[in-house]
């Protein structure tokens, strides 16, 4: 996920991630080190306090892999 490269852009701490998104500094922490996976809700939470899109957070889960590519 992009969380943590989102939160660092904007000069973010992550208390001020979790003060602004209403959620835990501890759980922001296993999220963004991938020990936790947020769910939807909580997903939709961290992007209002990043101010974006919620699929910004996992837009590299829909990227092609590199060097494939599509044939048509």
């Amino acid at each position: 996920m992009q969380i943590r490269r989102l939160r660092e852009e904007r000069g973010y701490s992550l208390e001020e991630l979790a003060e602004r998104s209403g959620l835990s500094f501890r759980g922001l922490i296993y999220i963004e080190h991938g020990q936790r996976s947020p769910s939807v809700l909580t997903l939709l939470d961290i992007a209002a306090g990043l101010d974006v899109e919620p699929g910004e957070l996992v837009n590299h889960i829909t990227r092609e892999e590199p060097g494939k590519s599509e044939h048509r």
